[in-house]
């Protein structure tokens, strides 16, 4: 990952950078990065996987957003997209919106995630009740719901891995 005022990549170690970084410059290479790493093609082998860079990307929002990590038959990426903002506390999200784009980008799976602005993880009975409408609708279309993950600032939590889905 190219930045005006260095580079990333996938070796760990120190780097000497030629001129001063700011928080502003790493904060958005991380979010480079992130989005990187949930690009096209990339495959996810299981949903926890894709936490950080989940949160990364949604537990500043100061509003809810619920996105959904579309996938091909193998678990390739083949986009994430926020599909709805809310309010501080809650987004409306209608499933006929969510079948309806990812059977226009021809998925076969999909990992729902949602951000929490409150900065707890715990995921609401509205959570849960959205997590089987969306899974519901999506199966009439033999759209796979892998898991729905709720993002914060404290850490994320798997709907899946806690027997919702």
């Amino acid at each position: 990952m190219k930045n005006k005022k260095f580079l990333a990549g996938e070796e760990t170690g120190t780097y000497i950078v030629p001129e001063q970084v700011t928080e502003a410059d790493i904060l958005d290479m991380a979010l480079k990065l992130a989005r990187g790493r949930l690009s096209k093609g990339r495959k996810i082998e299981q949903p926890s996987s894709a936490f950080s860079y989940l949160q990364t990307l949604m537990h500043e929002y100061e509003h809810e957003v619920f996105g959904v990590l579309f996938l091909d038959t193998k678990h390739r990426v083949i986009r994430f997209e926020e599909l709805f903002k809310g309010t501080l506390d809650a987004a409306s999200v209608y499933p006929r919106e969510v079948t309806k784009r990812a059977l226009e980008l021809n998925v076969a799976a999909v990992i729902l995630v949602h951000n929490h602005p409150s900065g707890d993880p715990e995921p609401s009975e509205s959570d849960k009740r959205i997590t089987h409408r969306l899974r519901d609708a999506l199966s009439l279309v033999d759209i796979r719901t892998l898991d729905h993950v709720v993002v914060a600032s404290e850490g994320c939590v798997s709907l899946a891995e806690r027997g919702y889905l």
